[in-house]
């Protein structure tokens, strides 16, 4: 009755509609099951142990990416029209995202570890780097670098440009002043580095133009830092880690 209470009742204590929550019962019902709150919090509530709901967390994210990662974790490869034709409407054609890195704080990471992990926030952190959609479709997700690190290093070491690399990248034609490309864009914010592939604010702005460009550029950035906001609040264990070895906080990485 907790569990009808939290998804059926009116209204419900989760905010997810009942068909989506059915479709995910359907995938893992045999592989277990979690709430996206601290462990601790639901020991007396559901009256289980604490290790065993957390026991529970990981099989269920484990059922949950062997159910779905084959549609939602990969390349956007097959959706380039559709999300080409989404930006132009926007103003940005060509664009195939906003990158940028939200740092995860980590509460009870192992001292020895503390140094490397802690950065600008003077708190451990875990970096996660990701390219979002308008629709909070994240499209790239990189995780598992400490917070001492950069948006630079992390970027580095990431897997977002691979395919650029290698040449495998969806071909995309088109021309600005003059000059022809064959690749998309991601709007990134002033720390990156100045590769064709990333479109970043102008740093001093001279001109109606180029200040429209700025306000611009800006607001459709914000899709992945809406992204990380829905992302936080739809998921609190994301706000704090809490008790979590490495392996379990990286087993997927």
């Amino acid at each position: 009755m907790r569990l009808f209470n939290d998804y059926f009742a009116d209204p419900p204590v989760f905010q997810m509609k009942c068909d989506l929550f059915l479709k995910i019962v359907a995938a893992v019902e045999e592989k277990g099951h979690a709430y996206d709150v601290p462990a601790d919090s639901l020991d007396e509530f559901f009256r289980l142990g604490e290790s065993t709901i957390i026991e529970s967390m990981r099989r269920f994210v484990r059922a949950v990416v062997e159910a779905f990662g084959d549609e939602y974790l990969r390349s956007p490869s097959e959706d380039t029209t559709r999300l080409l034709a989404i930006n132009v409407r926007r103003g940005f054609p060509r664009m195939l995202g906003s990158v940028d890195c939200m740092h995860w704080r980590w509460k009870n990471c192992p001292t020895a570890w503390a140094g490397s992990f802690i950065g600008h926030v003077n708190t451990p952190t875990i970096i996660l780097k990701a390219v979002a959609l308008h629709d909070l479709w994240i499209l790239h997700a990189f995780f598992g670098m400490p917070g001492s690190l950069n948006d630079i290093n992390v970027l580095h070491r990431s897997h977002l440009l691979d395919d650029l690399a290698a040449g495998e990248a969806p071909k995309v034609n088109y021309t600005i002043n003059g000059h022809h490309y064959t690749m998309g864009y991601y709007l990134a914010d002033g720390i990156h580095p100045e590769w064709a592939t990333f479109v970043k604010p102008i740093p001093t702005p001279i001109g109606r133009k180029r200040q429209h460009f700025i306000v611009q550029q800006a607001a459709a950035r914000k899709d992945v830092e809406r992204a990380f906001g829905v992302l936080q609040s739809r998921f609190p264990i994301v706000r704090g880690p809490r008790g979590y070895g490495m392996r379990k906080l990286f087993p997927l990485s």
